[in-house]
């Protein structure tokens, strides 16, 4: 029996098959009730599987990796990433990516509303024999509110009314989700402005700590790790709640908050190891608070990295070289420096090391601009899985 014939050719032949053959009318009916059946529950599971989504996306309060939205994102760096193969400098490369994470945010409402539409599609097919192009039509003006197209029964009048009412929800969820997320990449970025004035472009060690030591006194950096251990509960919170953060770019090329993040918690782990100071305990909750930010990020992208690591064990990707060129070049600018640079080393590493792999897989995942010791030492990303499998037990 051809399911695409009209209501009243079925009845019909349905007669006749009867009349002929009981037992085979009996087979064919309770065939066709199955199919629509299961068609039906098709079209709820994916209903029910995009709203999971939106929900996931726009609505949950905590880091829950989604498969949708990660295939979204997924196909749509493909074609960036086609597209970089023709640029040059890391300028054109920064403006290509500019508009990376905007354009996977806006697709994901689409996406969205033709998964929904197919769903629905699917219920009014079961619902009665109509072709599928009724069906398109019937679903496209009940989930765009267009009312180009009317529902032939009282069920699918109803499913009308709700397919309506979904499409409208899921647009408001994004108009609602842009002020909230914009609003944290203002925190972000004023923090990363700021840092310029304190530790250059692109921010380092030696920079930062040479102004403090010549115009505040290096006592005074403790208000820079209590900011600076606000700001990273801040985009642990964001940026897990709000993964779409990670990739939306400074407004200026040359900035980037991985690269802040780096330069911040390598000079408060070189404060705590090299500078002859008081130890200052504020320096160390700030480190923790920068690479439990990381790692919760990281999670959120299925990054292995090890829970619990220790140098020289686990390597880290700065030198002894990059480490004693940063020393050299504070102590000729009067930079009070403990005796044991030996020791120094050992500690410094000590604090790296609970922070390097997630901080140089960030700065790749991001392409972040150039800066020492984190952009300019990013590890080449494997291809993601197009659907996420935890391997953060894993080191």
């Amino acid at each position: 029996m051809n399911i695409a014939q009209t209501p009243t050719v079925v009845f019909l032949e349905l007669i006749k098959n009867y009349l002929e053959n009981p037992l085979i009318s009996l087979y064919n009916r309770n065939s066709m009730v199955l199919l629509r059946l299961l068609i039906f529950l098709l079209g709820i599971a994916i209903v029910a599987a995009t709203l999971l989504s939106a929900v996931r996306t726009f609505v949950l309060p905590r880091s829950a990796p989604d498969q949708l939205t990660r295939l979204v994102f997924i196909v749509v760096r493909f074609f960036f990433n086609l597209r970089l193969r023709f640029t040059q400098t890391y300028l054109q490369r920064d403006r290509i990516m500019a508009f990376y994470a905007p354009i996977s945010l806006l697709l994901l409402l689409p996406t969205w509303l033709t998964l929904i539409m197919a769903g629905f599609g699917c219920m009014y097919r079961a619902l009665d024999f109509s072709s599928w192009d009724n069906v398109f039509r019937l679903s496209g003006s009940s989930l765009l509110t267009l009312g180009t197209s009317t529902s032939p029964g009282f069920i699918s009048t109803i499913l009308s009314y709700f397919e309506a009412t979904i499409g409208l929800i899921l647009v408001a969820l994004l108009i609602a989700y842009l002020p909230t997320m914009y609003s944290a990449f203002s925190r972000r970025e004023a923090a990363v402005s700021l840092l310029e004035v304190r530790a250059g472009n692109p921010p380092s060690i030696a920079p930062m700590v040479e102004r403090f030591h010549r115009i505040h006194g290096l006592t005074s950096l403790n208000e820079q790790w209590r900011a600076w251990e606000a700001w990273f509960a801040d985009i642990e919170e964001s940026h897990t709640s709000l993964p779409a953060l990670v990739f939306f770019r400074s407004p200026h090329p040359d900035h980037s908050w991985v690269t802040a993040a780096g330069a911040v918690l390598d000079t408060a782990s070189f404060t705590l190891s090299a500078l002859d100071i008081t130890y200052d305990p504020q320096a160390a909750l700030c480190i923790r608070a920068g690479f439990l930010a990381l790692r919760h990020i990281a999670d959120y992208f299925n990054f292995p990295y090890n829970h619990n690591p220790h140098y020289p064990v686990d390597p880290i990707s700065v030198s002894r070289a990059e480490f004693d060129a940063v020393w050299e070049e504070l102590a000729a600018n009067g930079v009070p420096l403990k005796t044991d640079i030996e020791q120094a080393w050992l500690d410094f590493a000590g604090w790296r090391v609970n922070y390097d792999y997630v901080l140089v897989r960030l700065a790749g995942l991001t392409m972040a601009p150039v800066a020492p010791w984190s952009g300019d030492r990013p590890i080449t990303p494997r291809r993601p899985p197009i659907f996420f499998r935890d391997h953060r037990n894993n080191p």
